[in-house]
């Protein structure tokens, strides 16, 4: 079998698609298989059961066919200046990249991908079209063939655009930034990803059920529950119902961590290059461009917040869509908050991060009451549609609604106050400080010459008093990255101290008028 990277002259130099490909997609049924049988065991063999199952059986059938069949029909080449794809058995593709094109070549590895010793190589330019213009994907290589494939691209990439050989990983001075601490497992509880799992789980399964017209109610544990504790008073059985969510979702949260961020590491590759590694079941490896990097933002969810803790994720471009940028820009797990400052100072290469917080410039008061604004009316609809409801449900719902008033004023008050306190904006160097939120206060530094155009926006009530909304553009990360509610005065000259006239042109300047004296003083 040729090398990776043989000569492109004619046919030579193309692979196939790794055999043990064929075992993943067998390995797909098992799932529909092991439902099918257990529904069998626990609802007996209903007709509609059956249908509803054999549909699915089905599908899985139809996907492991297609899966067979790009196994059969793609190859892949990897040339001096591009890489290439051919694909397809009724409709064939042909597609290739510029390797001086690449920005990154990510390694992704799902359970029975690992399980065979297989990984998914994807090969993308960054760009924002359509995902086939922009990537190439390996679905099924050898783990080591899929390392040796992202060293030769790295490489020659290197070398097209600067004509020297790149310093690899490895060489002196380079090294991990980060590696996995498992007293982090800690935090991991705190965050709402698993109580939002269980929630959508019992959904779905209860759509399931009621697709193969199974009343949840008629299930004999369910039943058995019922009969043992019917007696139970309702409050009671209401607040262990909670109780047992919460635990349930702390532990998801906690196993999503250890499947998420095991193994976790980030390291530099030479001086142009940084790696993140992390995964249990599913492998994950992303190269970030640190020519491309243009800062970081820290993520502080309120309960990490609390104890603490935070995220770091990278502000970059060449990572793809907004959802692939989602998924490929995180830095770190949640860590404790001076662990992210730390890594965020040695990302950026300063002596001291961006995103450290002391000394940024607060915003107008008058930003506190838009926030006390905006928080009462959004209780007021609940507060005054439950004395309505009374109607129906007699005296309890009216009686609700000024508890509901009693205790949501006091908390809407609380929110608005750190909303606001968490409002604020600096220059730090050569770094734009952007700080805001309560649920999850995000702290954005980026690098000034990144930013390349501003919008603003002004609703009636900042209108009225005042404010803008001034949004800094930068071709990376979400795109713009919002200073909320700041006076025009200060928002402007914070536009021309970042980007010197940039924003000139769009700007009217008005003179300033004499002040007009007091009567008593006139002549």
């Amino acid at each position: 079998m040729s090398r990776v990277g043989a000569g492109a002259a004619g046919d030579a130099g193309w692979r196939r698609l790794s055999p043990r490909l064929l075992l993943v997609n067998l390995g797909m049924l098992s799932g529909p298989l092991a439902l099918f049988a257990l529904t069998l065991l626990l609802t007996g063999a209903g007709l509609q059961a059956l249908i509803s199952l054999g549909s699915l059986l089905t599908t899985f059938l139809v996907i492991t066919w297609i899966g067979t069949m790009r196994l059969l029909t793609t190859r892949f080449r990897i040339a001096d200046e591009r890489v290439e794809l051919r694909s397809g058995a009724f409709f064939r593709s042909h597609r290739s990249l510029p390797v001086d094109r690449i920005r990154s070549v990510d390694i992704h590895a799902k359970p029975l991908h690992r399980l065979f010793g297989l990984a998914s190589l994807r090969i993308g330019t960054g760009g924002q079209g359509s995902p086939s213009g922009r990537e190439l994907r390996l679905g099924g290589v050898t783990r080591s063939q899929a390392d040796e494939i992202r060293r030769l691209l790295l490489d020659r990439r290197d070398r097209a655009r600067a004509g020297t050989r790149p310093s690899r990983p490895g060489e002196a001075g380079h090294g991990p930034i980060a590696e996995t601490d498992w007293a982090w497992l800690r935090y991991a509880p705190l965050s709402l990803w698993g109580l939002g799992a269980v929630l959508i789980g019992v959904g779905t399964v209860a759509r399931a059920l009621g697709e193969m017209r199974i009343n949840p109610l008629d299930l004999a544990a369910v039943t058995h529950l019922r009969d043992r504790f019917g007696s139970v008073p309702w409050w009671f059985g209401a607040l262990m119902a909670v109780l047992v969510l919460l635990v349930t979702g702390a532990a998801l949260s906690t196993a999503a961590f250890v499947e998420g961020w095991a193994g976790y590491r980030l390291e530099r590759e030479g001086d142009d290059a940084y790696r993140v590694r992390r995964g249990l079941l599913v492998h994950r490896s992303v190269t970030l461009e640190r020519r491309r990097l243009r800062g970081v933002e820290l993520t502080e969810p309120m309960p990490l917040r609390w104890a603490g803790a935070a995220r770091l994720d990278a502000v970059a471009g060449g990572l793809g869509s907004s959802e692939q940028n989602r998924s490929r820009r995180p830095l770190t797990p949640a860590v404790p908050r001076q662990e992210a400052l730390r890594v965020a100072a040695d990302v950026l290469t300063e002596e001291r991060s961006p995103t450290e917080t002391a000394d940024l410039r607060p915003h107008p008061r008058v930003a506190l009451r838009r926030r006390i604004n905006r928080g009462l009316l959004t209780l007021a609809p609940l507060v005054a549609a439950l004395p309505a409801l009374g109607l129906w449900l007699g005296p309890a719902a009216v009686h609700a609604a000024w508890i509901t008033a009693l205790l949501g004023v006091p908390v809407v008050l609380a929110l608005a106050h750190d909303a606001y306190r968490a409002l604020g904006h600096g220059l730090r160097d050569r770094y734009l400080v952007v700080r805001a939120g309560t649920f999850a206060r995000r702290t954005a530094a980026l690098q000034c010459e990144g930013v390349i155009g501003w919008k603003i926006t002004r609703s009636a009530f900042q209108r009225r008093n005042g404010l803008l909304t001034l949004g800094a553009t930068v071709a990376a990360g979400d795109g713009c990255y919002k200073v909320r509610d700041v006076g025009v005065a200060d928002g402007l000259a914070l536009a021309e101290e970042v980007a010197p006239g940039l924003l000139a042109p769009f700007v009217e300047r008005v003179p300033a008028t004499e002040p007009e004296m007091p009567r008593a003083a006139r002549p």
